[in-house]
């Protein structure tokens, strides 16, 4: 059988659904191959690089800065999984001037996503915000924190349903990333100096998360279930919702890029982190 490395790098159904419908409904087996599912979440880029990665955003930023030539075979959404939470009488976007942020590192994916859509309402990161660095994770800590007051406003990624956790913990949500930013973060990327693009392994991954990608497009109820057995504080309506909401109408069924969400987005990235997208976009060819 075949084998292969497969890394994940920010815990939530962002990054882990399609590959977790595709190892429990059984076609990585179906394909050959024996896929160890990895949590890469605080590796360095050059263990990641070692095997397939999920994470698109990572890549790209590492192909930008270091010159890793990362190459895309799939894409699972152009929408990224966060958003921001507040407390208190914080209600909007606006009301974030001044106040503390919990937010990722300004140059990992998930942080230069956050400042994007920060500098799209009007708020300076470095400024106009207190941004309070923390590393990704599960977010339990954010929330410990915003109900003690030591932070007013957190940044958080898929491990939480926000309008659930929103509803029970007294917070706003006050943006969905995805409603102002779209790139292919999330899907299947090797660096091609250390795996070849027709390795078989890798190709027997991408038809997998191809098949899953259909199968939460195709079958609403398979693709609720896994929600919530990933996020198994939701009921099952509560899964329901949560796939209308921000699954069923942004993942892929086919794996393919949009090709202006890759312009825009590219430049976008590049400008925030003071770089060349130079050929950044050239990464996304085989997903086109």
């Amino acid at each position: 059988m075949l084998s292969i490395d497969l890394t994940y790098v920010g815990s939530g159904i962002h990054e882990e659904l399609i590959a977790h419908v595709a190892d429990q409904e059984g076609y990585f087996e179906d394909e050959g191959v024996h896929v160890a599912l990895r949590d890469g979440a605080v590796w360095p880029t050059e263990r990641v690089r070692g095997g397939a990665t999920i994470g698109l955003g990572r890549a790209l930023l590492s192909r930008m800065t270091n010159g890793i030539p990362w190459t895309v075979l799939a894409a699972n959404t152009h929408r990224p999984l966060f958003w921001f939470l507040a407390r208190g009488d914080i209600k909007s976007m606006d009301d974030l001037r001044g106040r503390r942020l919990a937010v990722h590192g300004a140059r990992t994916a998930p942080g230069c996503f956050a400042r994007i859509v920060l500098r799209k309402h009007g708020l300076d990161p470095d400024h106009d915000v207190q941004c309070v660095e923390r590393i990704p994770a599960d977010y339990q800590m954010d929330l410990r924190r915003l109900r003690d007051g030591s932070i007013d406003a957190a940044y958080v990624g898929s491990t939480l349903a926000p309008e659930q956790i929103a509803a029970e913990e007294g917070l706003t949500l006050l943006s969905w990333v995805g409603d102002h930013f779209q790139i292919p973060t999330v899907g299947i990327a090797v660096d091609r100096s250390r795996i070849a693009l027709d390795d078989p392994a890798l190709q027997a991954v991408v038809r997998a998360n191809k098949r899953a990608l259909r199968t939460i497009a195709e079958q609403p109820r398979v693709a609720v279930k896994h929600i919530a057995s990933l996020l198994n504080r939701l009921t099952m309506e509560e899964a329901q919702q949560h796939y209308e909401r921000y699954v069923r109408p942004w993942f892929t069924g086919d794996g393919k890029v949009n090709p202006e969400a890759v312009r825009e987005g590219v430049a976008a990235v590049a400008a925030e982190l003071g770089v060349s997208a130079a050929d950044a976009d050239q990464m996304y060819l085989p997903a086109l």
